[in-house]
């Protein structure tokens, strides 16, 4: 039996908390209007975020073929986004048979559906029930139970086999604090749906498999299957978007962001899951760079979708100026139909003293839309400093002796040359000091043995780098941080609350009025300053839908904390009767927001403008609702597809990760004091006890993998907020260790604003790794330790009191917090 100890009570940061009076609510428009408007933007988009696996013609339908039998779990429990801290309370969300009905179509399937829902309530019921026996409280049961889903129930329902049109939709769901597994009825199909979706495809003329997933499932075995749509999970508009593209109203054009195999071929050198140490024993080998590299032929690799229409591609121009060598790509749409294409640019490096994967991303660019017979000029471009590899040997990023090949594509398995450059020497591009330790095991090394030909090298434009054009940068780790005068001046507990969030001593609310109903927490309030009022993502702004105004005229959400979703009615009723509760005559206000995509649908539209106009969304809505950080997004690296937050992070790809957050990033922070965090940092790739699982990593996977694309995010969009994640690296816990949170954060990626932790909870748990300790957390240069509470004030100040912090580290800490609010108020 699990025992959890009471400062479990942080439980009110997990949006059990707290909020803003209702004068704070302003808007410049109607509810429905800026609703509208926000959904009507991203209906623009989101099929670009779908992908098309296979296609035989049949699909688009024809205007007349309105006639439909839907089938599968996904038809009326269709799935907007993932669970926990991630997902979003809309105003409302249509499934997809009320989105087919309200397009015109007639389903057929309307029996099977109603006696499906029967069953899988009835077994809903039982697996609650049976998931909650064994905890002896409420606390206890949330916890535990959180973000564990339920298999789909095997059945034997009767069904038509035969027909004109059938759409069968799969839908898997996962989040926030439990991984995936390979099991039927997750990452495998259940038998159930083995056999529907054999007696669809041979008996009706037309069929379709739909996947509303966060993540892959494994399809082998599907051969049969001609029309397979990853629909993923859009948001709001998840169900019309399906009923769109089926009609041809609008065309899928997204491309894979992760690979999609068979679960056995995905890599099985490191290991994942361990309660305590995951070994990263694979290094740079991750996603496509492992398939790639170890000539494993994925089913539907990286980079890899189809469009209704087809295209065909040319070079037209290549050129070296100085370290950036760009290519001119003209696309045609050679197809019947209109479509958008997505051109990859990769890059293979030699291995001369450094073992490389066969191709890494170096760029990639979507051509507008296209009708049948027209073309588009593409420019892609990258610069050879940017895709060092790193040597620990050396301590520096190094473009080693060699030919490096420039491949050109439409998928990572697809791919040619396209030029090639010759760097006759090593030239060392950064050098730097190792930071993060070195693991027990030597990481997995792999040379690919595909080869280009002479004949093809020969044909290839050539060029030789002239080292001079990059000049080595020595890195420096002497930064110095500045104290506000005004924290200098300000009582030793006022400093110590500004470091641990909303901790609050009074008895009336005082500091609850500053938040937002349903928000996560803010900064705490010292004299005058107004808090910095922060609210969860990323799908998203996630605030409470409903809300009340208590007595001392604080709002106080009437919705369960996003953890209670696994409890029994009973426990629920506890944990609410520790809170708030509306009286009788009170009345419910609301405040509705806009669900975009999940990360990695967001990724599979390779699409900049289209990010950058999901983070305009929430943007727009963190002013509407005085938010002024939202605590995403999220660029965690899918290094495996059982991570049970997948969904929110982007790619098992640095780059597009960075630059598609990047992208989201900048929508966000064009408006006025509204600010991202960026999470979780770093190398927070599964949810198995994430509050104290280690990753043992080498330090050329983390910089070249796992911290590459927050790299690129800080040189690109300057966020204000970095969050740290749970985990340890190399058995020091990442928001405790100064060499990763100053030395490369503050120094080497050269960022100056807030840095907190992930939400702390104390468990009673006696694990092989201990918790974080404020104080560390405080001499690591980290500003914030979230969501606070008395222990952690009592810590901090006792350090002071015995001198193990400083004040000068307190204070430097606190000015960055107390700068962030200023900046804010005014």
């Amino acid at each position: 039996m699990k025992i959890f100890n009471i400062f479990v009570l942080a439980i009110t940061c997990f949006s059990l908390t707290l909020a803003s009076p209702i004068k704070k609510i302003k808007r410049t428009i109607s509810d429905d209007e800026y609703e509208l408007k926000h959904i009507n933007t991203l209906d623009n988009y989101l099929a670009e975020c779908t992908v098309l696996l296979r296609k035989n013609g049949d699909f688009p339908l024809s205007a007349n073929e309105t006639n439909i039998y839907l089938y599968g779990n996904g038809i009326r429990k269709t799935k907007k986004g993932g669970t926990g801290s991630g997902d979003v309370h809309t105003h409302f969300f249509e499934n997809i048979e009320d989105a087919f009905i309200n397009e015109g179509y007639n389903i057929l399937s309307k029996d099977f559906l109603d006696e499906y829902d029967k069953l899988y309530q009835e077994t809903h019921d039982k697996f609650i029930e049976d998931l909650n026996k064994g905890y002896d409280s409420a606390y206890a049961a949330m916890f535990g139970t959180m973000g564990v889903q339920m298999e789909d129930p095997e059945h034997n329902i009767p069904f038509d086999a035969e027909g004109d049109v059938a759409i069968y939709v799969l839908s898997r769901i996962s989040g926030e604090g439990t991984d995936r597994s390979i099991k039927k009825g997750d990452v495998l199909l259940t038998d159930t749906e083995n056999r529907m979706i054999k007696a669809l495809a041979t008996g009706y003329k037309k069929f379709m498999l739909v996947l509303n997933t966060g993540g892959p499932v494994d399809l082998s075995g599907l051969d049969y299957v001609e029309n397979i749509l990853i629909l993923s999970q859009l948001g709001t508009g998840t169900s019309k978007t399906l009923v769109d593209i089926v009609s041809g109203t609008k065309y899928p054009s997204g491309k894979l962001a992760t690979t999609w195999t068979k679960s056995e071929d995905y890599q099985q050198i490191g290991n994942f899951g361990d309660n305590y140490d995951t070994n990263y024993k694979e290094g740079i080998y991750v996603g496509y760079r492992y398939f790639d590299s170890s000539d494993v032929d994925a089913l539907f690799p990286f980079g890899f979708g189809l469009g209704y229409t087809e295209f065909q591609y040319n070079v037209q121009s290549v050129e070296l100026i100085g370290e950036e060598f760009s290519v001119d790509v003209t696309v045609e749409n050679v197809g019947q139909y209109k479509g958008k294409e997505v051109l990859q640019l990769y890059l293979s490096k030699p291995n001369t003293s450094l073992d490389e994967p066969y191709q890494i991303l170096v760029n990639f660019e979507k051509t507008k839309e296209l009708l049948p017979g027209a073309t588009d000029l593409v420019h892609l471009s990258f610069k050879l400093s940017e895709f060092a590899s790193y040597d620990t040997t050396t301590a520096s990023y190094i473009l080693d002796q060699g030919s490096y090949i420039v491949r050109l594509g439409n998928s990572s398995k697809d791919t040619k040359p396209c030029g090639q450059i010759n760097i006759e020497s090593k030239i060392i591009v950064k050098q730097l000091q190792n930071k993060m330790g070195k693991p027990e095991f030597e990481d997995y090394t792999c040379v690919s043995s595909k080869k280009d030909s002479e004949e093809v090298l020969a044909s290839l434009p050539n060029f030789t780098l002239d080292n001079n054009v990059i000049n080595t940068i020595v890195q420096s780790y002497n930064k110095t941080y500045e104290i506000e005068e005004d924290v200098k001046t300000l009582t030793t507990e006022e400093k110590i609350k500004l470091v641990i969030g909303t901790f609050a001593t009074d008895e009336t609310g005082r500091e609850a009025k500053y938040g937002v109903a349903g928000s996560a927490s803010h900064t705490a309030i010292v004299g005058d300053l107004l808090p910095v009022v922060m609210a969860d993502g990323p799908a998203g702004l996630r605030i409470a839908k409903d809300y009340f105004i208590d007595e001392n005229g604080v709002a106080r959400t009437t919705e369960d904390s996003v953890m209670a979703e696994n409890l029994t009615e009973e426990f629920k009723a506890i944990l609410r009767s520790m809170q708030p509760q509306p009286k009788e005559d009170d009345p419910i206000y609301h405040q509705y927001t806009t669900a975009i995509p999940i990360g990695t649908a967001i990724a599979q539209s390779w699409n900049r403008e289209f990010a950058e106009i999901c983070g305009d969304i929430v943007g727009t809505e963190m002013e509407m609702f005085h938010v002024q950080l939202w605590l995403a997004p999220a660029l965690n690296i899918h290094r495996s597809i059982l991570c049970g937050r997948n969904f929110e992070y982007y790619s098992e790809d640095p780059l597009i990760s960075g630059i598609m957050a990047s992208s989201v990033i900048k929508g966000v922070q064009k408006h006025k004091n509204t600010f991202v965090t960026v999470k979780h940092f770093a190398a927070n790739n599964q949810e198995t006890n994430r509050y104290t699982s280690n990753s043992n990593v080498s330090e050329r996977a983390l910089r070249e993998i796992y911290l590459k694309g927050f790299e690129i995010v800080m040189r690109e969009s300057k966020p204000r907020a970095v969050m740290s994640s749970f985990n340890l690296i190399n058995e020091i816990h990442t928001n405790e260790n100064r060499e990763l949170m100053n030395d490369i954060l503050r120094n080497e990626f050269d960022f100056d604003g807030v840095i907190m932790t992930d939400w702390e909870v104390k468990l009673g748990l006696t694990d092989k790794y201990p918790i974080s300790t404020p104080y560390k957390v405080m001499k690591a240069n980290v500003d914030m330790f979230m969501p606070g509470s008395e222990a952690d004030y009592n810590n901090i100040f006792e350090a002071l009191e015995s001198n193990v912090l400083s004040m000068e580290e307190l204070e430097i800490n606190a000015s960055r917090v107390y700068k962030l609010a200023k900046e804010i108020e005014n």
